[in-house]
């Protein structure tokens, strides 16, 4: 895989929100300026989008595998535990 070098540093997210159509699966990835806060029923977040990646469908299950296999070696490796 190649990646520019410009682009190895990455961008910096604290949100990601996802959703989907038909054909694709969408992860805007964002950072907030602000925390959360409640309104009448519904969680209003100030936040600013730093990326959106389009998957196909197909590409979900391996991404769901991919995460679950490094959260597993993160939590193996810090000793952390996801909380219950």
């Amino acid at each position: 895989m190649n990646m520019p070098p410009d682009e190895a540093a990455g961008a910096y997210a604290d949100f990601v929100r996802a959703w989907h159509t038909k054909d694709v699966f969408v992860l805007d990835f964002a950072n907030l300026v602000e925390p959360p806060r409640s309104e009448d029923d519904a969680v209003l977040l100030n936040a600013t989008v730093v990326s959106r990646v389009r998957i196909p469908p197909d590409q979900v299950f391996e991404l769901m595998k991919a995460l679950e296999q490094q959260l597993t070696m993160w939590e193996n490796e810090t000793g952390k535990r996801k909380s219950v």
